[in-house]
């Protein structure tokens, strides 16, 4: 399914705060004396990101203002653009695909969340350096302006985890994706902590289903489970560009148990825990 090429007014807004700001980390940057690649060395960035976000072609995320702040000696000056940032995200960030919206308006009420993933970490959990790469690597490709809506509204959808009362998530995890350096190491990585950290909430319980399994229930793809508060639960399935939204309770019914079966033979919380910091200690 090609994306439309959508331009929206609050999108051009947003385009010409990131490349002001982007502007002054430039200044800033080579004021100190700094290449791009030194710049992210530091901070913990890749060179092609600094490039980006120096071009305004990347919105700067909070993070980074405040530690290219401090970095560069910047007196305030970027953290100062946080929150127009933040306002220029809230006003442009939510742009799902038509054929999204209705799974993402269902989400955004859900009071449970269940998610089986057996290709790429669920998106509701990426960090946004992940979330950048499955949608850069796209086929065909996607403009820039596309990725960077789709990374916004993907990132605006996880403030339901933080939220109160937030919705109760579980997910299962195939181990072949938290081995796959999905963007390189360091992305992979940073995702892995992301993990660990979500997985420590008191609402969220995530569950790896080892490689070793070789019996189970699991071979008929990804999906997720959703409840929405008030409403039936539903079920969502997506792949290769196509998604689609099943409201049947008998098929639900059967995605559910199916569900269960998969929790079943996966690790415990624990252990999945455990090898997501053993991974993330590999070298």
């Amino acid at each position: 399914m090609t994306e439309p090429q959508e331009t929206y007014d609050e999108g051009e807004q947003a385009g010409d705060l990131n490349r002001a700001i982007g502007k002054q980390v430039k200044v800033l940057r080579e004021r100190a004396g700094l290449t791009q690649k030194e710049l992210g060395d530091q901070l913990g960035y890749s060179e092609d990101l600094i490039s980006s976000l120096e071009r305004g072609r990347r919105t700067p995320q909070r993070e980074f203002l405040e530690a290219a702040d401090e970095l560069l000696g910047a007196g305030g000056l970027l953290t100062a653009t946080v929150e127009d940032v933040e306002k220029a995200k809230a006003r442009g960030r939510v742009r799902h695909p038509a054929w999204f919206r209705d799974y993402a308006r269902l989400e955004a009420s859900a009071v449970e969340i269940n998610f089986f993933s057996m290709v790429t970490v669920p998106g509701l959990l990426q960090t946004e350096n992940y979330a950048r790469v499955t949608f850069t690597v796209r086929q065909p490709l996607w403009a820039e302006e596309t990725i960077e809506q789709r990374v916004s509204a993907r990132m605006a959808r996880q403030e339901i985890l933080t939220g109160w009362p937030p919705p109760i998530v579980t997910a299962v995890i195939d181990e072949a994706v938290l081995r796959r350096e999905i963007g390189g190491r360091k992305v992979q990585q940073d995702q892995l902590r992301h993990l660990l950290k979500v997985g420590r909430l008191r609402s969220t319980t995530l569950q790896v289903l080892p490689l070793r399994c070789d019996e189970n229930p699991a071979v008929d793809g990804p999906f997720v489970l959703l409840t929405p508060k008030g409403k039936p639960q539903v079920a969502y399935l997506e792949v290769q560009g196509t998604s689609h939204l099943i409201t049947d309770p008998e098929e639900v019914r059967i995605l559910a148990a199916r569900y269960g079966a998969i929790r079943g033979q996966a690790l415990t919380p624990r252990e999945s825990l455990g090898l997501m910091d053993e991974l993330l200690g590999d070298r």
